[in-house]
């Protein structure tokens, strides 16, 4: 089975199925692994840049090791199972309706002015402190997530996948989970983290910079102001202090003429982000409505450009 049908067809049973909360999904066992190779690694080695390069080269190592395996033992039983294989294994590393559903989660109770119900969905959803934000922090936390996460659980995925089939798509997940692990700059991973948030940044790269225009064209199909998108993101887009995140958000911010960005809080410790976009209107439970019908559109536009790309030079 052409690889071009498995991407589409994994792409439609997510939409369809999400991630059933009660299946081990492989995330969190790539990151239970990591976590329980963090400590035994740092015994070992006493230079953290080095303990924190061993674990990455290990978890990378055994994720692409394992996803081949998988696809070569079903390969070796039937043609049809390597296929089916690979489509599971493609499935389980796109979350667009898992972004969705937990937005989803956020916009009922915010619409319906339970404040306190919204800030509780939040907390599962983002890492800052929710229990004081207002009606337009809630908002502005939940579309922030749904912009950024539209690279890291979505596109980024998607364009791997077609590069390297689920292998190339698995050993991008790992990147992506080591860093959200390890990738931070406070005293604990800001040596041990290194290679994690260097090899996820230089993988988003392209995915980043591909994805962010498309948001622009899915405006225009979606109701949103395209121009502006256009014009925060290239005003805006590099603000940001990491050199992807800010793309899509400053896309976002444009195309719903919002400002996102700002102060935020964690574990009471205020940290101030640039802000992106310009206020033209306030942030409303509507928006985060608004933002998912644009991650979806942009997510469909990317898979048509990747795929079209694909077929042409294969």
């Amino acid at each position: 089975m052409r690889l071009e049908y498995q991407i589409i067809i994994a792409l439609a049973i997510d939409a369809v199925l999400g991630d059933p909360s009660w299946f081990p999904h492989p995330v969190r066992i790539i990151g239970k692994f990591a976590a329980g190779l963090e400590q035994p690694l740092r015994s070992l080695f006493r230079n953290a840049f080095i303990a924190g390069l061993i674990l990455w080269l290990v978890v990378i190592g055994v994720v692409g090791g394992i996803t081949g395996g998988i696809l070569f033992a079903a390969g070796l039983i039937h043609p049809l199972a390597g296929g089916i294989a690979g489509i599971i294994l493609l499935y389980f590393g796109i979350g667009c309706r898992d972004l969705l559903d937990h937005s989803r989660r956020v916009y009922k109770p915010l619409a319906a002015n339970d404040l306190p119900e919204a800030r509780r969905r939040l907390g599962m959803l983002v890492g800052r402190d929710t229990a004081n934000l207002d009606q337009a922090g809630i908002a502005r936390a939940t579309v922030e997530s749904v912009a950024e996460n539209l690279v890291d659980g979505v596109t980024a995925p998607i364009f791997f996948a077609v590069l390297g089939g689920p292998v190339g798509m698995w050993l991008y997940k790992a990147v992506n989970t080591l860093d959200s692990m390890f990738g931070h700059k406070d005293q604990r991973y800001i040596l041990f983290g290194r290679v994690s948030a260097k090899i996820d940044d230089a993988a988003n790269y392209i995915p980043a910079r591909l994805t962010a225009p498309l948001v622009a064209i899915a405006a225009f199909f979606t109701g949103g102001h395209a121009r502006d998108s256009l014009r925060i993101l290239r005003r805006d887009g590099r603000k940001h202090p990491s050199p992807n995140a800010g793309l899509c958000e400053a896309a976002f911010a444009g195309a719903l003429e919002i400002k996102l960005g700002g102060l935020n809080y964690y574990d009471g410790q205020p940290e101030s982000l640039p802000v992106l976009g310009d206020a033209k209107q306030p942030l409303t439970a509507r928006h985060i409505r608004r933002a998912n019908r644009l991650m979806i559109v942009t997510a469909l536009l990317f898979l048509v450009l990747l795929v079209t790309i694909r077929l042409l030079v294969y």
